[in-house]
């Protein structure tokens, strides 16, 4: 049955459920307050990710936080600051990070990943958005110093055990596969199972795809309030104007917590800021890769190599800190000892707000409060990853199929 669906949010997340939507024969509108030019879906790494299977929420990240809290360059930094929500935020992490949250977690992680690895390839295959970057190339794990080396090993094991492809490098080995760069490191765990893309491409192609097939994307319109009727959503006003449609679709990022208190639904949703330096300039580097002890990733895209990290809770703001910026160029030529970041490089740093749930895991599912609301947000640092799927998942829900997976585990209307 054909239905009217608004989603609010046009960042990867709720371009794919316009994507798939589509497919199913709805009309669909996507509203986002800006130009969907900028944002976490254009700064991120472009990582698709099978090997991500252990969730932000784990044993030792908030003693880490706290570690971290007064070194603004450090990699997991939390800004001090007064915030109820934060604290409640900070306080149903504690209680997620455990060993057994953890492994239910991991299974969950893998398949979903898993799944929106192939809606990838399948994407590129149909040829909807012609020719972009993607590819099966693997993700290194690059360390310095054999204590970063057997933590991860412990990592590779577990998805060596789930059947995803790893092997483990060592300084030689690394050498043969990437021979046209040289490292400062002492081996690397390769989890070849993993891919990576250019953000930046695929989202403009995604985007002129939609308009071409008839999906209405209304940009610079922000969506400032939702009316409710006997638990529907029955009224959504933008700046600009007032709609009713049958279904609507939150895929907000960052500001979907702002938007589901308007609808008094609990939603605990916090900003996780990244940063981006991009180098347009031959660097050798060939493979995907992060840099363990410093957090940064690295990957080769279509005209830049781009560096990326940090998770930064600081709130919802487009503050660049040039702490944070130095720290990621400091990182690349300590790995990459022939690869010095220009001032005009670092000058033209972009960032981006990841949304993090307490837990890890992403909000993919129907609101037990109002029939016609399907939330998808909540992604972290996998929202590139889990974008295709994310997007299948709500065509699904929204068209009333069985889903391609259990997403028990993903429902907004989970406890803490």
């Amino acid at each position: 049955m054909k239905k009217d669906v608004l989603i609010i949010g046009g960042g990867i997340v709720g371009l794919c459920s316009a994507y798939f939507l589509h497919k199913e024969g709805h009309k669909v509108t996507v509203f986002d307050k800006s130009d969907i030019t900028s944002g976490a879906s254009f700064v991120n790494a472009g990582y698709i990710t099978p090997s991500h299977i252990v969730p932000l929420a784990s044993p030792g990240m908030i003693s880490k936080g706290i570690k971290w809290m007064f070194n603004p360059a450090s990699p997991f930094y939390m800004k001090p600051r007064w915030d109820t929500d934060f604290f409640k935020w900070s306080w149903y992490f504690h209680k997620s990070s455990t060993k057994e949250k953890v492994a239910k977690a991991i299974p969950l992680i893998k398949e979903i990943n898993l799944i929106s690895r192939e809606l990838y390839s399948s994407i590129k295959n149909s040829g909807d958005l012609g020719d972009f970057q993607l590819e099966r190339k693997g993700l290194l794990m690059l360390y310095k110093t054999d204590k970063e080396g057997e933590h991860e090993m412990q990592v590779a094991k577990k998805a060596s055990f789930l059947g995803l492809e790893v092997s483990s490098l060592n300084k030689k080995e690394l050498d043969t596969l990437q021979p046209n760069v040289t490292m400062n490191v002492k081996g690397a765990i390769h989890y070849e199972c993993d891919g990576h893309t250019t953000p930046t491409e695929f989202m403009k192609k995604m985007l002129e795809y939609l308009k071409r097939i008839g999906v209405i994307i209304k940009t610079n319109e922000e969506v400032i309030d939702l009316s409710t009727e006997n638990g529907r959503i029955i009224k959504v006003t933008t700046n600009k104007n007032d709609y009713s449609p049958e279904e609507v679709v939150l895929a907000a990022g960052s500001w979907s917590d702002n938007l589901s208190k308007k609808l008094k639904i609990k939603l605990p949703i916090q900003a996780g800021k990244g940063y981006r330096i991009n180098v347009p300039r031959p660097t050798g580097i060939t493979i995907p890769a992060i840099l363990m002890e410093a957090k940064v990733a690295v990957t080769p895209m279509t005209e830049y190599t781009r560096f990326a990290g940090t998770m930064e809770f600081s709130g919802i703001n487009n503050i660049i800190r040039k702490q944070r910026v130095e720290a990621i160029a400091k990182a690349a030529s300590g790995f990459y000892p022939d690869i010095q970041i220009s001032k005009a490089e670092k000058a033209d740093a972009k960032s981006g707000l990841r949304p993090v749930t307490p837990d890890g895991l992403p909000y993919i599912g129907k609101s037990s409060s109002l029939k016609n609301l399907t939330i998808a947000t909540g992604h972290a640092m996998m929202g590139w990853s889990l974008g295709p799927v994310s997007g299948k998942l709500v065509s699904e829900i929204i068209s009333d199929k069985k889903t391609s997976m259990d997403i028990y585990g993903f429902s907004p209307n989970r406890r803490f």
